[in-house]
């Protein structure tokens, strides 16, 4: 099950992207990357600059995929799938976007993982974003399951 959360504060977009662009360095095809929070909490901005990040390109063109549900990057070191569930009506829509081939195959950044309830497998990172005081600002709680306990461990707090 999961271990202790950590806590990265960031003051400002660019913490986000070093944040991610961290955590872009450990995932591996097979792992799922659940960034949860309310509107606005950040998740787009966290999953852009992850893949700009595995990419190798800052100036990728990343999409949020708020209509079309998910995008697909073919990316070096393997296919990263961006989804935003938002607009589910039920977990089982899921299986209509491919999910399972992503959980597969790919690297899969799940915008609110709460919408996939049973389906969302148990070995997971979860990357919890919340506002801070100062607008700019957020907060990162970062979750992890067993298979990324290690792979946490040398990520900036400090972002």
């Amino acid at each position: 099950m999961a271990s202790e959360s950590i806590t990265i504060e960031l003051p400002d977009e660019a913490a986000t992207g070093r944040l991610a662009a961290a955590v872009a360095t450990q995932a591996r095809v097979g792992d799922v990357i659940a960034l949860a929070g309310g509107l606005g909490a950040g998740k787009t901005s966290f999953a852009r600059a992850f893949i700009r990040a595995r990419a190798g390109d800052p100036a990728l063109d990343v999409p949020s995929p708020t209509f079309t549900l998910v995008q697909t990057y073919d990316l070096p070191g393997g296919p990263v799938w961006h989804f935003d569930l938002y607009r589910l009506k039920r977990a089982d829509e899921a299986w209509e976007l491919g999910i399972e081939d992503a959980f597969a195959e790919a690297i899969s950044l799940i915008e609110w993982p709460e919408r996939l309830g049973d389906l969302l497998p148990a070995e997971h990172l979860e990357i919890a974003l919340a506002a801070a005081a100062d607008p700019m600002a957020r907060q990162a709680r970062l979750t992890p399951s067993a298979s990324w306990r290690d792979r946490i461990e040398g990520i900036d707090r400090h972002a």
